[in-house]
């Protein structure tokens, strides 16, 4: 709203202004309060406004993404439509400095590199649309500065219910971490965060611009000869042209030649020249992935693990399941009896036994405090069509529990070492 009062102030003959408003339907009638009053605000104002209907739980049904990466992607995307609609060639998005210094922390917690870090840019391409500038021009406002101003010019603004549910990790940061931060160790810690963010921008948009033309270069300099920090870089605009945006490990994995499976069935392997390549994958689990057939009691040995399964006939429809220290007790049926078994993912969903809704894997880990050096070493089990229904140290998946319908009923446990 401050945002808008601002450049509306700045219209004819200098700025041309046009409202798009995107409504995630997420939240039920609040959502619907909101599109109307960025409606009724507009025609105070006398500027056109455009709603855009978005179907984030459609999409998310689809998607391995979070919530949040899901309507992040419809938003940006409804945002370069409106504009090419209306002739327009420049977004302008509200973020401020608390955004800044929220996602430096997210990204840090998550093991970004420098590009992760750098945050957002002040001008820069839309995501859904490189031929369209994106402009923040608060980044450097504060929260606090934006309210008072808002107060200060009476400019009515409404508050999003969902900033204050503490099961999503960048509100956990805005509400808990950063004012722990603030008030045991720097005062200024949002500052000093925005600027760590500009800093690695920079240094970040340097390497890229080096990795660009080494890559573009007919007789480049040995790959080996890079520094490690060049190296990643272009590897890293090697995954981006194949459509992959990789973790730490995944891309370490292959600067040091090892190779790395990104996804059903894409194992890649760098060449000695720094392009990458599709290899074969030699022996069972070699690659981190491995089919197995349920329909029958068996063991498997995957890497360090030795997988156990039993499929046993429910002996009456109202008879408790198997109870046994160390096993877990899915619907045989619902998990089908061909499966796969592999390792974490980046943007992995699974919606974990007696919860609404899948979470990420990775903020699960994180809430049940799954060391950082184990989480991309356990096992996950993924139906025939994608679902994750069971992870080796949690709960079963809430599609695939044992009901009062349930007639054959598939025990589950994964040992390791001597466990």
């Amino acid at each position: 709203m401050v945002l808008l009062h601002v450049l509306a102030g700045l219209r004819r003959p200098r700025l041309d202004l046009v409202v798009a408003h995107a409504n995630h339907q997420l939240r039920g009638e609040e959502s619907e309060a909101d599109a109307a009053f960025v409606e009724a605000c507009c025609k105070k104002l006398g500027l056109p406004c455009h709603i855009g209907l978005l179907q984030v739980h459609d999409a998310l049904s689809r998607s391995q993404e979070s919530l949040e990466m899901v309507a992040r992607r419809l938003r940006h995307r409804f945002l370069a439509a409106t504009a090419v609609q209306q002739g327009i060639q420049t977004l302008a998005t509200a973020h401020h400095a608390d955004d800044q210094a929220e996602l430096l922390l997210i990204r840090l917690l998550r093991g970004a590199g420098s590009e992760g870090l750098a945050g957002m840019t002040w001008k820069g391409p839309s995501p859904a649309s490189p031929d369209l500038t994106l402009v923040r021009p608060l980044l450097r406002s504060s929260r606090e500065d934006l309210i008072r101003f808002a107060k200060e010019k009476g400019i009515v603004f409404r508050e999003d219910s969902s900033n204050s549910d503490r099961s999503i990790l960048r509100n956990r940061i805005r509400h808990d971490l950063l004012p722990l931060l603030e008030r045991e160790f720097n005062p200024g810690i949002r500052g000093v965060l925005g600027r760590t963010a500009e800093l690695l921008g920079d240094e970040a948009e340097h390497l890229a611009a080096e990795a660009t033309r080494w890559r573009g270069n007919p007789e480049p300099t040995p790959f080996a000869s890079l520094s490690p920090a060049l190296q990643r870089w272009v590897l890293r605009q090697e995954l981006w042209e194949l459509g992959h945006d990789v973790g730490f490990d995944h891309l370490e994995r292959l600067r040091i030649g090892k190779g790395a499976t990104l996804a059903r069935g894409l194992d890649l392997e760098r060449r000695p020249s720094g392009s990458l390549t599709r290899r074969e994958t030699v022996g069972e689990f070699s690659a981190g992935r491995a089919k197995i057939s349920l329909a029958r009691s068996g063991t498997q040995t995957l890497g360090e693990v030795l997988l156990e399964w039993r499929r046993t006939p429910r002996p009456k429809p109202d008879a408790q399941p198997p109870s046994l220290p160390g096993w877990e007790c899915l619907d045989a049926r619902s998990v089908g009896a061909s499966v796969v078994f592999r390792h974490w993912r980046p943007g992995d969903r699974f919606q974990m036994l007696g919860r609404r809704q899948p979470s990420k894997l990775q903020d699960l880990f994180v809430n049940r405090k799954v060391p950082a050096s184990l989480r991309r070493r356990l096992l996950i089990g993924e139906t025939d069509s994608g679902e994750i229904f069971w992870v080796e140290g949690l709960p079963p998946g809430e599609a695939f529990k044992v009901l009062s319908t349930t007639r054959s009923i598939l025990t589950l446990r994964a040992r390791r070492g001597s466990s």
